[in-house]
């Protein structure tokens, strides 16, 4: 008799496992301007559907990548028989955001750009808003980004702007500054294959408009020059990272590739294309390690306005603005980031980085990268102030110090972390 209830206690044992457990409901709590119908939208997640802790981990980092969502988590409860409930608990961002960048340009001007944008329209996560920027000339811009606007793999984005600039062009053995005027209007698909692929494809029509200012004049280099262009443009991006509130681990990688047409039967066409690789590793219980390599290559034109430039807002920290340009660019950032202090909505982290660069002469060869003279290596100390429940709201001061021969040094403000 023992043995008999012994064998269906190990038939009904073995039958309840033998069940696959099931979602009986997803449950979304926390968001109060984020809407629910979005949440469900986007989770992977369903009523009925299988119960797996690593599709719900997905999900989870998926909304924290959101700007609308500083931080997220689960539980799961048994309701009964092999039925679960799931619950994503969500604590919001503030998601209407200024932003202010100010800067000194190389003839010790101020420059700034302000700007207001709101991440999270409507409660589904849309992107719009624009700014204004002063430097020497006025310009501005609006941008719409809506990542899900259809279902979870489809959204559009359209972005306006006319932005004008004191560009220097660099001469064989001297510098000119023109006035430069950039108008375009850009489409673009965006499409999310799965949760780490996402891809975009689009058209941007611009008009370039260079209009000499001051400075040395080449015999080949016009003084005036203004062309329609058209620029296709393809996105490719891979994101495998894990945020928790001011630390980020993972690896994320970025390509963008883009092919321009001239209206000009005397300017060529040309390709650009860079790929960003981001690496970030958290150190301890305060330290973040963050680390960025960019590798770009362009049509080898012999050209004054080569793409890729050398700026203190791009990629060197206290170089300068736009000191050099080139056809070609390799630049590591890394830095080590550490929570000096953090009490309830927060924090002061420290900043110690090393960012180094070299560029291909315009009509250059490879081994460019490798000249002295295009070898640009700087090192310094930051500061940044985090409010941990508004979105971006980070406050950067960093100090760079060039290392190599005739280097510069300065300091870059910015909203946002530099990468």
């Amino acid at each position: 008799m023992k043995k008999v209830i012994l064998l269906l206690f190990i038939l009904i044992f073995s039958h309840s496992f033998s069940q696959e457990n099931i979602v009986d409901n997803l449950i979304i709590q926390g968001n109060k301007k984020l809407k629910t119908s979005f949440v469900s939208k986007i989770s992977s997640i369903k009523s009925g559907a299988k119960l797996d802790s690593i599709t719900i981990e997905q999900d989870i980092k998926r909304l924290k990548r959101l700007p609308s969502v500083s931080h997220a988590y689960y539980q799961v409860f048994h309701v009964i028989d092999n039925k679960y409930n799931v619950f994503y608990n969500i604590e919001e961002n503030f998601t209407i955001i200024p932003s202010a960048n100010i800067y000194t340009t190389n003839e010790g001007e101020f420059a700034y750009r302000l700007g207001l944008y709101e991440f999270n329209l409507f409660g589904r996560n849309i992107i719009f808003g624009g700014f204004y920027q002063r430097d020497f000339y006025s310009s501005y811009a609006i941008n719409f980004r809506a990542p899900y606007l259809f279902n979870k793999h489809f959204g559009l984005a359209i972005n306006y702007q006319d932005l004008t600039t004191l560009e220097p062009v660099f001469l064989e053995n001297s510098q000119a500054d023109y006035k430069y005027r950039n108008t375009s209007f850009e489409i673009l698909g965006l499409y999310e294959l799965n949760f780490k692929n996402r891809f975009e494809l689009g058209v941007n029509s611009f008009t370039e408009d260079y209009q000499y200012e001051f400075g040395a004049v080449g015999n080949d280099v016009p003084q005036e020059l203004k062309v329609d262009k058209f620029l296709y443009k393809f996105i490719y991006e891979y994101n495998n990272l894990d945020y928790h509130y001011q630390y980020v681990s993972g690896f994320r990688t970025l390509l963008n590739f883009q092919y321009v047409t001239a209206k000009n039967d005397n300017l060529s066409n040309f390709l650009i294309g860079w790929t960003d690789f981001f690496y970030f590793q958290k150190a301890g219980r305060k330290g973040n390690w963050a680390n960025r390599l960019r590798l770009g290559l362009a049509t080898n034109n012999k050209t004054p306005f080569a793409p890729f430039s050398v700026d203190n807002n791009i990629n060197i920290r206290g170089v300068g603005n736009t000191i050099d340009r080139g056809t070609g660019s390799i630049v590591l950032n890394t830095e080590y980031r550490y929570t000096l202090y953090e009490k309830d909505w927060f924090v002061l982290q420290s900043n110690a980085f090393v960012d180094a660069g070299s560029w291909r002469n315009p009509g250059g060869e490879f081994s460019d990268f490798s000249s002295s003279e295009n070898l640009r290596v700087y090192s310094g100390l930051g500061i940044r102030l985090i409010h941990k429940k508004i979105f971006n709201a980070i406050f950067r001061i960093d100090y760079g110090i060039g290392i190599t021969e005739g280097s510069n040094r300065g300091f870059v403000f910015g909203i946002g972390q530099y990468f």
